[in-house]
């Protein structure tokens, strides 16, 4: 194990030796293996969205497989997915790649304006599929906010006891923001920061815009003079509400872009910014395998400094 990685683990200086264990193995695996760097394939948008927003652009994508096959192929460092996709295929790719079982998912069957996400599964089927970690989605700004925080509190201390490790999705959402708060600057990095508070060892965000969304904030952003004027600049920002860049935060591909380079140039501000990797699923798996193994590389070489 080389010194970055050591570095990174040693941040998490309450958490087992298998919970240590468990973020090393995603943190060595893949191509990006070892550098510090992440990028995980995502397939719970299915459930999130519907089959069809999801997997009719390349159909191959209905088939559970498929995902497993890409994730392995492309060198992800894990897979994160709901019960039903990983139990599909656990046994069949067992040892290949780190797994991430998402606990909770939330469908758009109902419209709400206050989601609150239905626990789909356990700490005990994470630990009978082999997977390295779970994955709890929050949405800070939602009027359910307390009973999301107070279940994943509980789900994180049973999964660090079996010595798992937290992935948590911080998404802004809810009555309480505007849409265009939900990836306003000041959001995200409150949503990152309660993300760590609540003991996440990976943090999940979406890209923030430079948009304020709260008035307090933008009374501090002006008085301090934080930079928020480029991507690479929020990400920084970001990067620095997680305890000054001691916890993992990753950063969400969102809908599928027509144009590759726009991907490529979040990745680079991402990088440049000190994030710490992708979490990138609809942008890779709604392309035709050959088109998303050849943008997953590219990213994967961008964040290894291989191309600028």
């Amino acid at each position: 194990m080389n010194e970055r990685i050591r570095e990174i683990l040693n941040w998490y200086d309450s958490d087992n030796p298998g919970t240590k264990t468990n973020l090393a193995r995603m943190l060595n695996h893949g191509r990006l293996g070892g550098s510090g760097k992440m990028v995980i394939l995502p397939v719970d948008q299915g459930f999130e969205h519907g089959p069809a927003r999801s997997f009719a652009p390349n159909p191959a994508g209905y088939n559970p497989l498929y995902h497993f096959e890409l994730a392995i192929e492309a060198g992800c460092n894990a897979y994160a997915a709901p019960l039903g996709f990983l139990e599909a295929g656990a046994a069949r790719y067992a040892g290949e790649i780190p797994l991430i079982l998402k606990l909770n998912n939330h469908d758009l069957l109902f419209d709400e304006k206050d989601p609150s996400p239905a626990v789909t599964a356990s700490v005990r089927d994470a630990l009978r599929l082999g997977c390295a970690a779970i994955g709890y989605t929050i949405y800070p700004g939602s009027a359910e906010w307390r009973t999301m925080y107070e279940k994943l509190r509980a789900i994180a201390e049973e999964a660090k006891s079996a010595g798992l490790a937290v992935v948590v999705w911080a998404y802004p959402r809810g009555s309480g923001l505007s849409k265009a708060g939900e990836t306003a600057v000041d959001v995200v990095a409150y949503a990152a920061h309660i993300a760590a508070e609540m003991g996440a060892h990976i943090i999940k965000v979406k890209l923030p815009t430079d948009h304020i969304e709260q008035p307090e904030a933008q009374k501090a952003y002006q008085k301090y003079d934080i930079p928020i004027s480029t991507l690479a600049d929020r990400v920084r920002h970001v990067v620095q509400s997680a305890f000054d860049g001691r916890r993992i935060v990753i950063f969400s591909g969102g809908a599928k872009k027509e144009d590759d380079e726009a991907v490529y140039n979040e990745i680079r501000a991402i990088r440049d910014g000190g994030g710490f990797g992708s979490i990138i699923g609809r942008n890779s798996f709604q392309r035709p395998r050959p088109a998303a193994l050849k943008l997953l590389d590219t990213i994967m070489r961008i964040y290894a400094g291989e191309i600028q």
